[in-house]
């Protein structure tokens, strides 16, 4: 078997790469969420209930998630098989391409029934990129770092999620602020849509530069590319792939409901500004960001497991005192409960790349990363807003909200208990390369 050259530089180069990326492509599919509270209820669902109105438009905000695992298939097939960076070049170019193109749809009021038809079929195609797109970016820092650091390293596409949060929302506070309410609602909330056109053509300059994964060349070089990735997968991995998909439901539930219902409970039921509940989700998204690169060091030390279920118990015993901390409609209470939510996440999602990505043999890994985090996000993520917003439609009140999100929180910290974490994230032995003589430890 032929051993990999790791490069130091390029370690560093692919993770910053990855950081950039995914933020980008979280900035695309965020603003989405924002929009969906903010603008497309009365833009493409009009009508004479406000609350079915705000259903309508996070049911297309669901949609995304439908396509996501149909994303994370198709390019983890293709990754596994032609290799990783060209995935990441191509689930860019889609991300991109449809959020520019909802910047400059027509609404209901111009062109009827196809304004909400046209918005879902461009969410369909928001999702199936950002479907492959986590997959193949954690599997690029995963499998350029050295050992000892691996965790470390993946964790960089992790971080790139809450700063497509804090980007996203900074945009918006910016053009909500710039603007009068009548012409962000007639067009100011295209220009956040419409940006994405020149982040694509920056991410895909920064991502045509770096170099194909070692490990995915060590598998081609052996000629162990695997034909069918997924039936592989399904077949002779069935088991780490169920319990890495129930894992990682909890992350997105938690996530979602501070990201997206938050904001719409925070403005509809709190009766807090728009703007202030834009401020409060970046703060808490900026607490997520630092703590995913604290515990993914402290995961390469103690182990990513340990962390991990930490952050999985910290959801569900953080549940309750989350929701009463946000009904008092006290922004630094708020603030609070979204810094000790988001950390709980982060301390998930710090050690999750190196974790997942280690679960899986290197010819089947982007198969393998991909489909078991699209099936968390959407058990976990897709549906989350539409039923803590029918949950409090039917009861008036925030309890089964926060007994939805602990029960999730538990079922994750269960599944996590009985799936064998592996020491190494690759079995292609190394070679240091010149640049690194102290890279690998």
């Amino acid at each position: 078997m032929p051993t990999v050259t790791r490069s130091t530089s390029m370690a560093r180069r692919v993770a910053l790469s990855s950081l950039i990326g995914t933020t980008i492509e979280w900035y695309d599919y965020f603003i989405y969420g924002s929009a969906a509270v903010l603008v497309f209820g009365p833009q493409f669902f009009p009508g004479d209930d406000p609350t079915a109105s705000t259903l309508a438009a996070f049911a297309t905000f669901a949609v995304g998630f439908l396509a996501r695992p149909i994303g994370g298939i198709v390019m983890g097939h293709f990754g596994d098989r032609v290799g990783r960076k060209s995935m990441l070049i191509i689930s860019m170019l889609l991300m991109g391409g449809a959020t520019v193109a909802i910047g400059l749809l027509p609404n209901y009021a111009a062109i009827g029934i196809a304004a909400p038809i046209l918005l879902v079929v461009l969410r369909l195609v928001q999702g199936f990129g950002v479907g492959g797109e986590w997959g193949g970016a954690v599997l690029m820092s995963v499998e350029h770092a050295p050992r000892g650091r691996r965790t470390f390293y993946g964790s960089f596409a992790q971080m790139g999620l809450p700063a497509g949060i804090i980007f996203a929302n900074l945009v918006f506070i910016v053009v909500v602020n710039v603007v009068s309410p009548e012409a962000f609602a007639a067009w100011g909330w295209r220009l956040p849509f419409l940006l994405s056109a020149a982040l694509i053509v920056f991410g895909f300059v920064l991502r045509f530069k770096i170099t194909e994964s070692p490990t995915f060349t060590g598998v081609k070089d052996t000629g162990s590319v695997e034909k069918q990735p997924l039936v592989a997968l399904v077949t002779r991995h069935f088991k780490p792939l169920a319990l890495a998909s129930a894992a990682s439901i909890a992350a997105p539930a938690l996530g979602y409901l501070i990201l997206v219902y938050m904001l719409s409970y925070g403005t509809a039921v709190l009766g807090l500004s728009k703007t202030t509940m834009l401020w409060l989700i970046i703060g808490g998204a900026a607490v997520w960001f630092i703590v995913i690169a604290v515990s993914a060091q402290v995961a390469d030390r103690v182990g990513r497991k340990k962390v991990f279920l930490a952050g999985a118990l910290l959801v569900a015993i953080w549940a309750f005192p989350f929701f009463a901390l946000v009904d008092t409609a006290s922004p630094a209470l708020i603030l609070l409960a979204f810094a000790v939510g988001t950390s709980a996440i982060a301390m998930m999602a710090g050690p999750q790349a190196a974790l997942v990505a280690a679960l899986f043999p290197p010819a089947i890994r982007y198969s393998g990363a991909s489909v078991a985090y699209q099936i968390g996000s959407i058990i976990g993520g897709a549906f989350a807003p539409m039923i803590a917003t029918a949950l409090y439609a039917a009861t008036g009140t925030s309890v089964l909200i926060a007994c939805y999100m602990g029960g999730l929180g538990l079922l994750s910290f269960v599944a996590l208990l009985f799936l064998r974490e592996e020491k190494d994230a690759d079995n292609i032995p190394d070679v240091v390369a010149a640049d690194a003589p102290n890279s690998i430890r």
